[in-house]
């Protein structure tokens, strides 16, 4: 299946779409006034100690102090294989600490940081203070896994300090493209301890790779026809990134000239629009209702207007089948994490729901980001969970709305009007005023002086004081200002 790269490059944002047989199958987007901040290497300094919760503040320099678990910091091994002591024992109030961060900030949380610094290369990843050499899980031969594990421990010095993770793409690598991979991250981190033993906390000691450049060292493959540029300044440092990083690839690099824009070109900006609709329609005439709350994301499979030619269970069979598929892809497009609950209509048959799970997982497995799915649960939903380590599509691109303050409803003009009629009766009760003006939208007062012009007569009479309406246009329908003459 071809693959297509788009990097749409301006000095607001890039926007990484990556296409496959002409398809959106992910969406990317890297904002210059808030960029991603995994893989930033800082010299911190530690904030606050919380002992209740094995846990640390450390301000790195961050609008928010970032936070730093028990689990995330490296402890010395010992010999006689006591376990790790506790925070406490390990960290002081400002004290200075080499973190990275692992986590972006999301939503009210701070980043979070690792004291276990790991640098990622295209084919490796440097652990500098570790000596272990692991291995990618999705490389699945055991005998592929042995022998590019001897192959990256004959590349390194006995002497030298320091371990690897194997990465998926060094499956088929030679030992001249890890060996080049090898003297990068060592140069590299060569670097990042020079700066770091000079730097005054808090401070930024190393920043990770911009989004178009991780997209080169991490995405592009054998798979991938070719990545389009459409920024010719842009297109000329991802050459020369491409030189040294990736030069096997640098010939898939190409600059977009063309006078239409790239994502107009490639129909990806309607493909944005719908990533952030709440309802997906599926071929059939089935659909998704996709809802994301602060704990987890919930998604909802109907039959719409499929009805089927056979009977019931085939047509749900076969709806349940096309939204396993297409809730694969829209976890990728919109980038959602955490929880995720999938509530498929209802199967009488094991075997239909075994097919379903088996044909959810197949489509899964194409996922880069780590996913485990639990199966069906007694209640008939299915559990996962995705790996988030930045905020989703919506996040990235949407506010709550102002209107309803993220509620997705606002009360009707009929409520407020109510409302409106309560709380004039309260501030009769307490104050004596002259008169009592309501200030409101559109909807309401319109309403107020037709339909609910009785109660509000009879209002007048019973707190024996004149009542006056006067539209706001500024005001939303849920607005209103009840003043004291």
């Amino acid at each position: 299946m071809s693959e297509e790269v788009l990097v749409n490059i301006t000095p607001q944002e890039t926007r990484v779409a990556v296409l496959h047989a002409g398809a959106v199958q992910e969406l990317l987007i890297e904002r210059a006034a808030n960029r991603g901040l995994v893989g930033n290497i800082y010299m911190g300094r530690v904030a606050r100690v919380l002992p209740g919760m094995q846990s640390a503040f450390v301000e790195v320099g961050l609008e928010r102090a970032a936070f730093l678990h028990v689990a995330d910091l490296r402890a010395e091994r010992r010999a006689n294989g006591e376990p790790a002591p506790p925070i406490e024992k390990q960290l002081a109030e400002g004290q200075p600490l080499l973190v990275q961060v692992v986590k972006d900030p999301i939503g009210t949380k701070g980043a979070r940081l690792s004291t276990q610094i790991s640098i990622a290369g295209r084919l490796l990843v440097y652990l500098p203070q570790d000596p272990h050499i692991g291995i990618s899980q999705r490389i699945e031969d055991e005998g592929g896994r042995a022998a590019l594990r001897e192959q990256v421990r004959a590349l390194v010095p006995a002497e030298e300090k320091g371990g690897f993770i194997i990465r998926t793409l060094a499956e088929g690598a030679s030992d001249a493209e890890l060996g080049t991979d090898i003297a990068f991250l060592r140069r590299l981190w060569s670097d990042i301890r020079e700066r770091a033993l000079g730097a005054q906390p808090p401070c930024l000691v190393h920043q990770d790779l911009s989004l178009a450049q991780r997209v080169l060292r991490d995405m592009v493959t054998e798979e991938t026809e070719r990545v389009l540029v459409d920024s010719r300044e842009n297109f000329h440092k991802l050459a020369a990134f491409a030189e040294t990083c990736t030069p096997q690839l640098r010939a898939r690099l190409e600059h977009y000239a063309g006078e239409r824009p790239l994502f107009d070109l490639y129909n990806v900006e309607p493909e944005i629009e719908k990533a952030l609709a709440r309802r997906v329609d599926l071929k059939s005439g089935g659909t998704l209702v996709i809802d994301q709350t602060e704990a987890m994301t919930t998604i909802d499979v109907n039959t719409g207007g499929y009805v089927g030619s056979r009977n019931f269970d085939d047509t749900v069979f076969k709806t349940n089948l096309e939204a396993a598929q297409a809730i694969a892809h829209q976890l990728r497009l919109r980038n959602l994490g955490g929880i995720i609950l999938a509530d498929f209509i209802d199967m009488q048959s094991e075997e239909h729901r075994a097919a379903v799970l088996a044909e959810l997982r197949k489509a899964l497995a194409r996922d880069r980001t780590r996913m485990t799915v639990n199966g069906f649960t007694q209640l008939g939903l299915v559990e996962m969970t995705r790996k988030r380590t930045r905020e989703s599509l919506a996040h990235v691109l949407c506010e709550p709305c102002p209107l309803c303050a993220g509620r997705g409803v606002v009360k009707t003009a009929r409520t407020v009007c109510y409302e409106i009629l309560r709380e004039i009766l309260r501030e009769a009760r307490a104050f004596d005023a002259r008169e009592f003006r309501v200030l409101g939208a559109q909807g309401v007062i319109d309403l107020l002086q037709e339909e609910e012009s009785g109660s509000v007569a009879m209002l007048q009479d019973f707190i024996g004081k004149p009542i006056s309406l006067q539209v706001e246009p500024g005001y939303t329908q849920e607005q209103y200002d009840v003043v004291l003459m």
